[in-house]
């Protein structure tokens, strides 16, 4: 059987781009937003599409900026086209910025997970839209970790940036069809229409294994750090290194006075991926996860470091509500400190899985596979 390539939304030419021509156009994107081997900002502007305003997420619009860096607007160097950022001063453009321009276009590759803030970026920018009466576009692409449905649900008293809506850690949906869940849930506090469209991914299944041709971000360089990052982000919280400053960040685990393994590493500042990163220029023994089959939420590791650092009387959780941001629940740290297992952890949110699960149907773009 000839498997038929996957063509995502940016590809589609014909889909969008009658859509901008001989309009004002903003873009929502990063080092991500590729057409073919091209950035869209290129492509567009050799279509003779009249690009007012980049809108750079975190990371930036080269993708070059450290986890957490906050940077100010500027020009790109390249165009001269003014750069906005939403990860300084501001998280959601002022009204007289959104007047500028006719429609905004969002592309950017995300990887599934509820904490990893380019969909919070999108939720800001659709609320901007609608306020604006602004036609919003998603051009669409595949979910590295669309296979999964885990985690708990989002407690509405925990929402951040690292966590915006009432979905699981691991939601299975691709940004078009959050996007289309955002507006149908009437999740965006605009009391105005969005006109939203979407351009779905062709030849495209959400159990397709998908390698991503740019790494989405400094710290996820590969499709293993991807596929860890949802288990392995809730050490963040902790003082245990999960190698950023290292060649492999998201994809080794260490400490310095508490290991669990024979692995060795030392973090050193590592420009545009960490610059101060966590036990910086200290020896690290632990676990090398670079080769180990993983797929979706595994709480194994978590708990196993727990119960190292509970043996020899040290904190664990040294940021508890920085975890609990991450969680979207303050009940995952203390059934974990409670001693629960990890299944009696999933169990305990199964409940609130089944009802997303219902909810997110109306919304899906391509065909369930939970």
């Amino acid at each position: 059987m000839t498997v038929k390539p996957i063509i995502v939304g940016a590809e589609q030419v014909s889909r969008y781009l009658p859509k901008l021509k001989g309009k004002r156009v903003a873009l929502v994107v990063n080092q991500t937003s590729k057409v073919f081997d091209e950035h869209l900002v290129d492509f567009l502007l050799k279509k003779h599409i009249d690009i007012n305003v980049i809108f750079a997420p975190e990371h930036g619009f080269r993708g070059n900026r450290d986890a957490g860096e906050k940077f100010a607007s500027s020009f790109d160097s390249q165009t001269g086209i003014p750069l906005v950022s939403l990860y300084g001063k501001t998280r959601k453009p002022s009204l007289s910025i959104m007047k500028q321009f006719d429609v905004i276009v969002f592309d950017i590759q995300d990887v599934g997970v509820r904490f990893y803030t380019y969909i919070s970026t999108m939720h800001y920018m659709m609320e901007a839209a609608a306020d604006a009466g602004i036609e919003f576009i998603v051009l669409d692409r595949p979910n590295p970790n669309g296979s999964f449905i885990d985690g708990p649900v989002l407690e509405k008293e925990f929402r951040s940036f690292v966590g915006m809506h009432p979905i699981p850690i691991l939601h299975g949906l691709t940004v078009a069809e959050l996007a289309q869940m955002i507006k149908g849930e009437a999740w965006l506090t605009s009391k105005k229409h969005l006109a939203l469209t979407v351009v779905k991914v062709k030849n495209y299944q959400r159990d397709f294994a998908y390698s991503l041709p740019v790494k989405p971000s400094p710290n996820l360089p590969n499709d293993q750090a991807i596929a860890l990052y949802p288990s392995l982000t809730f050490f963040e919280a902790t003082p245990v290194s999960i190698g950023r400053g290292t060649p492999f960040p998201f994809q080794v685990i260490g400490h310095d006075k508490v290991n669990l393994g024979s692995f060795t590493f030392t973090p050193v500042s590592t420009l545009g991926a960490a610059t101060k990163p966590k036990l910086m220029q200290v020896k690290l023994q632990g676990e090398d996860l670079r080769h180990v089959a993983s797929q979706g939420l595994n709480l194994h590791y978590l708990l196993a470091w727990y119960q190292a650092f509970a043996k020899k009387g040290l904190i664990f959780f040294n940021s508890p509500k920085f975890m609990d941001k991450l969680a979207g629940t303050d009940k995952l740290r203390k059934a974990i400190i409670s001693g629960q297992s990890a299944q009696q952890i999933k169990q305990s949110w199964q409940a609130d899985i089944d009802s997303f699960r219902v909810k997110r149907r109306p919304y899906l773009l391509y065909p369930d596979i939970n």
